[in-house]
């Protein structure tokens, strides 16, 4: 089991993308809902890649506070700030929480086991290449529309409507439907 797959605790949620190839879920992004109402994006890669001259930790993630800040990291450092919803009341509409791009599970090596996981969207091998597949993911009021899919073609969408806000995750590419 990968370090970062530890049994959930209780009021955690957790949803995941996993490749199927033959027998083998290979596991791409992991949405997590702690049992205090924070969301976190995580997208298992190599712990460390070679930049020049060095190697340097790659832990790449999206976290969703409760007071609505929204940051994305990646090398360690913010990428991205923004100002969101308190998760602190019941949101309205959408929250767009990234869409991702650059998908390589299989050579990641992380297997998904589907026990660890409140919910499994599983995608076809083809859909996300590392040139032209991605995953959106969106928190939403109960029975309103995920924001709009940035590329052409939506392979999978599928809700999860456990929790409030519902999770949103789309997987689609931009190559022909």
């Amino acid at each position: 089991m990968h370090s970062l797959m530890k049994r959930p605790v209780p009021g955690e949620h957790r949803y995941a993308v996993a490749v199927e190839e033959g027998p083998d879920l290979w596991l791409t992004l992991w949405v997590k809902r702690s049992p205090d109402g924070e969301f976190f994006v995580m997208l298992p890669r190599k712990p460390f890649i070679l930049l020049p001259f060095r190697f340097k930790k790659w832990n790449p993630h999206t976290s969703y506070h409760l007071d609505g800040t929204l940051h994305m990291k990646s090398y360690d450092s913010i990428m991205v700030t923004k100002s969101c919803q308190p998760l602190t009341s019941p949101i309205t509409g959408t929250e767009d929480l990234g869409y991702y791009a650059g998908h390589a599970p299989r050579s990641v090596g992380v297997v998904c086991d589907p026990t660890l996981f409140t919910g499994v969207v599983k995608v076809a091998p083809g859909v996300l290449t590392s040139g032209e597949g991605g995953v959106k993911v969106d928190l939403v009021e109960p029975g309103e529309p995920p924001g709009a899919f940035p590329w052409t073609n939506v392979a999978i969408q599928q809700t999860f409507s456990d929790v409030v806000p519902w999770v949103v995750i789309t997987v689609g590419s931009i190559g022909s439907p």
